[in-house]
């Protein structure tokens, strides 16, 4: 009689071979079984001799208890906005899925212990049928979104804070697919969305629009069917809408006309450092907003792709990219309060500590190393919530932005 492992989780399997982007044939091949062995394995008829699972343990670099832990279940009904629909990011939309149930995970993990900032999003009235949005509509509910966050005529000093702020939460992670930036997700199950940014090759200004287009699917789109999401010609749709809103929300028509001396190339560089947008997305801000005609439009991109700004723009290799900070603060405060071990933390939540770093913005090495000065975002349960604190009983969340909001 053939030995198994016993609460062996067959999912937990697919998530870390998805992860890494391997085929059954492949993760067949680095732990020296058949292929057929894999599909037994993730199709639960049967489960891993403890020498295959020793195995596996050690080529995917997961522990043990992960395989042995139920995932957390999925938001079946809930679409994913992706930036790109196309076959060819399809590995890489399985690579991504994983992380975002982590992502998930973790975030459950943390609210037993702290509370987050509560969800006030701008109370946008979106149509009920995205196809009737139209571009002055889009206009409109941007310029709504900068009222209600008080950020003026100027320039939106960090969005991902913003957006932190509000209840959203946020990660940067490796997608590894040229043309999948980032995605996100409004979450039944959590009644919050999640915001996932690409960070192995997107500059601070492509990173930057990427979290104010997935803004826009939140709060344009939360209601689209997930049908609709995966129709090719809806699918142009949604992100061309997310594309107008991303220009609109980052720059506003008449204080960046005001600031734009002339629309060149050179007057746009000149404001790329202050707006923190890049030349390409000025270039099509301003042909949105009729400061340019479709031939000077051309003329611009001709001359665009001359100069080799394509790849890279000047500017992109100085400007930093916004970073999430809701997850790491979060850990940070269970260390300093002493509610848990960074050994505790990655016990309990049966994840790869390099998962865990990864997805709550800290530093490569952060649960083997020191322990770093802190400050804590979220806040400590009080003893009377069922969950012991450490001097915080009654303390207020701690808000990064002292904005008013207006009534």
């Amino acid at each position: 009689m053939t030995v198994g492992t016993p609460g062996f989780v067959a999912g937990r399997l697919t998530e870390a071979r998805q992860a890494f982007g391997l085929t059954k044939v492949a993760l067949a091949e680095m732990i020296n079984v058949s292929p057929m062995a894999i599909s037994q394995y993730e199709s639960g008829p049967q489960t891993p001799r403890p020498d295959v699972m020793d195995r596996l343990s050690e080529k995917l670099g997961f522990p043990r208890s992960f395989f042995l832990s139920q995932p957390w279940s999925e938001d079946n009904d809930d679409p994913t906005f992706w930036r790109s629909n196309a076959s060819a990011t399809q590995i890489a939309r399985e690579r991504c899925h994983p992380r975002l149930r982590w992502l998930k995970e973790i975030t459950s993990y943390q609210r037993e212990f702290l509370d987050f900032p509560k969800l006030e999003l701008p109370p946008i009235r979106a149509p009920e049928d995205f196809r009737t949005l139209t571009s002055a509509q889009i206009e409109h509910i941007a310029q709504e979104c900068r009222d209600w966050w008080n950020f003026g005529s100027g320039p939106i000093p960090d969005l991902l804070l913003e957006l932190e702020n509000s209840g959203v939460i946020t990660a940067r992670i490796n997608v590894a697919a040229e043309s999948l930036d980032a995605f996100s997700q409004w979450s039944s199950s959590f009644r919050i969305p999640f915001v996932v940014l690409g960070k192995d090759k997107a500059s601070a200004v492509r990173s930057r629009f990427d979290a104010a287009h997935e803004l826009a699917h939140l709060l344009l789109h939360r209601r689209v069917d997930r049908r609709r999401v995966r129709n090719t010609a809806d699918w142009k749709v949604l992100e061309q809408q997310a594309h107008r809103f991303a220009a609109a929300l980052l720059l506003p028509a008449k204080s960046f006309v005001d600031e734009l001396w002339a629309p060149t190339l050179d007057g746009m560089l000149s404001r790329k450092e202050r707006w923190r947008v890049s030349i390409g997305m000025m270039i099509v801000r301003c042909e949105h907003i009729g400061l340019i005609n479709q031939d000077q439009a051309r003329r611009l991109w001709i001359n665009y792709n001359r100069r080799g700004w394509r790849g890279e723009e000047p500017l992109d290799a100085v400007l930093n990219s916004e970073q999430p900070r809701v997850l790491r603060r979060g850990f940070e405060a269970l260390i300093e309060n002493k509610i848990r071990t960074k050994g505790e933390i990655v016990a309990e939540l049966c994840l790869p500590a390099r998962e865990i770093e990864e997805l709550a913005a800290l530093p490569r090495g952060y649960f083997s190393g020191n322990d770093a000065d802190v400050k804590a975002f979220p806040r400590l349960k009080s003893q009377t919530e069922g969950v012991p604190s450490s001097n915080n009983d009654g303390a207020e969340i701690i808000s990064l932005v002292d904005r008013k909001k207006p009534s």
